[in-house]
């Protein structure tokens, strides 16, 4: 698809309709052979350069983010912010680029953003199914009962009306281990283990769906591709 220029690079977070009017004037914008392009021209995404670079993806974008702890998802808090993490103009890009759920500010690991309202509704709907799996260190030894009292689907939160759905425990050491979850509610492993008389003392999120992390370290993300995607949704 062929896109007119001022107002695609503006929408993309590349600045002001002025910012990009002068970056055109100055010749900044060209195609892929070089040629200066100008604010009316058609030309498709992937032809487009500035300043010699291939522009950030088109909207649509989807990328993963490894989430460091101490670190909001938020766009307006005190602290350091995910959006901080990313290029500044992914900030101002239209649609707007928005996280797929949250981890609160002391959990870390993987976090999906996207500026696709469509498939940021399908990643969090509970019809999809997406699993999502946490590494927790607690505070006290877990007892031995734990796994069975998770995966009976009876568990009640506080200040809820309807149990959890079973979830699955794997015991990695005294104080550690990794809990499959197949919903989403506030704060739900922490809230869990507390039910049962322990403390989450560190959380991470290694994995959702079909997707993990793959040594992406703390603060790095990448973009994913239609066929990270496939594999999100466990088909790939």
């Amino acid at each position: 698809m062929k896109v007119k220029l001022l107002r695609y690079l503006a929408n993309l977070g590349y600045g002001t309709r002025r910012d990009v009017e002068w970056m055109l004037r100055e010749g900044r914008v060209t195609d892929a052979d070089g040629e200066v392009l100008y604010g009316n021209d058609k030309v498709p995404h992937e032809l487009i350069r500035l300043d010699g670079e291939p522009l950030d993806p088109p909207p649509g974008l989807v990328l993963m983010l490894n989430k460091p702890t101490g670190v909001t998802c938020s766009t307006k808090d005190q602290g350091t912010l995910v959006y901080e993490l990313l290029p500044e103009r992914f900030a101002l890009r239209d649609p707007v680029v928005s996280t797929v759920g949250r981890l609160d500010r002391e959990t870390s690991g993987m976090l999906l953003m996207t500026d696709d309202g469509q498939l940021l509704h399908r990643i969090s709907s509970p019809k999809s199914g997406l699993d999502k799996v946490y590494e927790a260190t607690l505070a006290d030894d877990l007892r031995g009962d734990e796994a069975a009292t998770f995966a009976s689907g009876t568990l009640m939160l506080e200040g809820e009306h309807k149990p959890l759905l079973p979830a699955e425990l794997e015991v990695t050491g005294p104080r550690t281990a990794r809990l499959t979850l197949h919903e989403g509610r506030y704060h739900q492993v922490r809230r869990m283990f507390a039910a049962v008389g322990n403390h989450v003392q560190a959380l991470h999120r290694a994995s959702v769906g079909g997707l993990r992390l793959d040594g992406l370290e703390p603060g790095q993300w990448r973009y994913l591709d239609a066929a990270d995607i496939e594999r999100l949704f466990g088909r790939g």
